[in-house]
């Protein structure tokens, strides 16, 4: 992909880096990086780090799925699209979340500018829950974006509990199908993992990204390690990488994961 603002959004200092790059652990100071960031803290980020040019293909739509109608932002090609990014956010939150401009530091302005500066389609979604039923909501909207964009990778980026929704598409073969790759931000494991195609069969093997705080007081950051490395051991050569966001909270790996670094990694995996 182009870059956008790389600079300004490139890792701030790389503290460790093992397994050939598999595993990093970035230097996170809350002090730089969002309070000398934002304008009004937590609320809106300084101008230099967003670009309103995506405004100009943003739209609200719709979707049905299971008997009901889902309402989602998008930006960028809705039809003909080279790549879809799908953002599932987390819990108490909505398909306004994805959309914001200026929270999180501007990094869902950056996913925005980068999907409609390389003829690519960024989605924030609303969904009903974490389980079946909002497993095949999004299935839906997976498979609309497919039709209209044939070929196209689909990653689905899942925030905090929107892992649920991540972890359910990964187990549905349908689903699976479609998926250029899984964003896990500040999110949960899975251990049946373990068991599924998408691990077993290398054929099936889709990228995986862990981005996660050292101070996460939701999921502890030892036990989402402790799963990556046991990815690496049960599949050698599995493509899966975690970053490490050293006293990073919760929510900081929204903020800070470096989205073209992780998407161009993934789209080469992908061939």
């Amino acid at each position: 992909m182009k870059p956008f603002k790389d600079q300004l959004f490139a890792y701030p200092g790389i503290l460790e880096k093992t397994d050939g790059g598999a595993f990093l652990r970035v230097d996170y100071d809350e002090r730089r990086d969002l309070d000398e960031r934002d304008a009004i803290k937590e609320q809106r980020v300084k101008s230099d780090y967003v670009s309103l040019k995506p405004r100009w293909s943003e739209q609200t739509l719709q979707f049905k799925a299971g008997g009901r109608m889902i309402k989602f932002i998008a930006a960028g090609k809705t039809r003909d699209a080279r790549m879809a990014v799908i953002y599932i956010h987390g819990q108490g939150g909505n398909r306004f979340q994805g959309a914001n401009d200026w929270r999180f530091g501007g990094n869902f302005n950056r996913i925005k500018n980068l999907m409609t500066r390389n003829d690519g389609l960024f989605i924030s979604t609303d969904f009903s829950d974490f389980g079946t039923r909002g497993k095949d909501e999004v299935k839906q909207l997976m498979k609309l974006v497919a039709a209209n964009s044939p070929g196209a990778p689909i990653f689905v980026a899942c925030g905090s509990m929107g892992g649920a929704i991540c972890w359910r598409l990964s187990e549905d073969p349908e689903a699976a199908r479609l998926l250029g790759g899984l964003l896990f931000l500040g999110s949960m494991w899975n251990n049946d993992f373990f068991k599924m195609p998408m691990l077993t069969d290398k054929s099936r093997w889709v990228p995986i990204y862990f981005g996660h705080g050292s101070a996460d007081s939701v999921f502890p950051w030892e036990s989402q390690k402790e799963f990556f490395e046991k990815i690496r051991r049960a599949a050698p050569g599995y493509p899966v990488k975690f970053v490490l966001f050293e006293t990073g909270s919760h929510g900081t790996p929204i903020r800070m994961t470096d989205w073209r670094a992780v998407l161009n990694w993934m789209l080469s995996v992908n061939g």
